[in-house]
């Protein structure tokens, strides 16, 4: 298996992660918010808001995230009783209606909520290179969180080996991307890249093949050469892969399919190819 390697002189600077946690409060208060989970993704530099049993139990069990704050109900402590086992911090207490009021009537939050630091932000480089033989998924401008967090989902069920998007028009790591991922966002690394053309090219002078997947590739994902560095390159719905981003790939490639309908949502995309990768690994 031929390892990617990189120019460390091209190395984009690491951002920082150096967060100091806050100390937890000591009664409820629906008023305490961290800072807008709507803001741009570039500006994620404060606490955010995680929310549903699966999203709350990978970040209270995942050693790489700094809690702030636990939110919980009677019956949701009950359930996450194992992963609060080596967390510090007291639990609040709350109620439903509690968290509809602080998160949002229409929020499924199963009766969790955490407030956290953002996780370190790994450099994408060193993402590629700790691949080991897995596709490596690059999102070009898909601003969707349940989207993205869907294709985390399948990523760590399918075995890719990180994520890396645009700095801009990617949607926030936040608690809506969180509760999509069920967990996922814990497990596969997320890099933000500035200008993602000019990763792709390292990408490629790396070692990678560049596939980008469009309906109207003329290779099928099937027939893809697996073994090899791949990263997969995926455009949002509307508009699919950017003309620049389309250019910049080896090749495209499609999703074998019944032709009745005319495209596949983007997570479903990423979901068929990834397995249809894990299989071809397995061969």
């Amino acid at each position: 298996m031929q390892k990617p390697r990189f120019n460390k002189s091209w190395r984009d600077k690491k951002r920082s992660s150096d967060f100091s946690p806050r100390p937890a409060k000591g009664a409820f208060n629906a008023n305490a918010r961290p800072r807008d989970a709507r803001r741009p993704a570039e500006d994620e530099d404060g606490p955010i808001r995680l929310f549903g049993l699966h999203a709350v139990e990978a970040a209270l069990r995942n050693p790489a995230r700094r809690v702030l704050r636990i939110l919980l109900t009677e019956n949701a402590e009950r359930r996450l009783l194992e992963a609060l086992g080596t967390i510090e911090l007291p639990v609040e207490r709350v109620t439903p209606r509690d968290l509809d009021k602080l998160l949002g009537a229409d929020t499924v939050h199963q009766g969790a909520a955490l407030d956290v630091e953002p996780l370190p932000e790994p450099d994408w480089h060193d993402l590629a290179e700790a691949a080991g033989g897995r596709p490596l998924i690059v999102l070009d401008q898909v601003t969707d969180p349940h989207n993205v967090g869907a294709i985390l989902r399948s990523s760590a069920v399918f075995g890719a080996s990180g994520l890396v998007m645009t700095r801009r028009h990617s949607p926030p790591l936040n608690g809506v991307l969180a509760k999509s991922a069920s967990g996922a966002l814990e497990l596969i690394p997320v890099a933000l890249v500035a200008n993602l053309v000019r990763a792709l090219d390292e990408l490629k002078s790396a070692g990678f093949t560049i596939v980008g997947l469009d309906s109207e590739g003329e290779q099928s994902i099937e027939t893809l050469d697996w073994s090899r560095p791949t990263a997969l390159v995926m455009g949002s719905e509307g508009k699919g892969l950017r003309e620049l981003t389309r250019k910049t790939c080896d090749s495209l490639a499609h999703i074998t399919t019944d032709d009745t309908l005319a495209s596949l949502n983007v997570s479903n995309a990423a979901a068929i190819a990834l397995h249809t990768a894990l299989l071809a690994r397995k061969k």
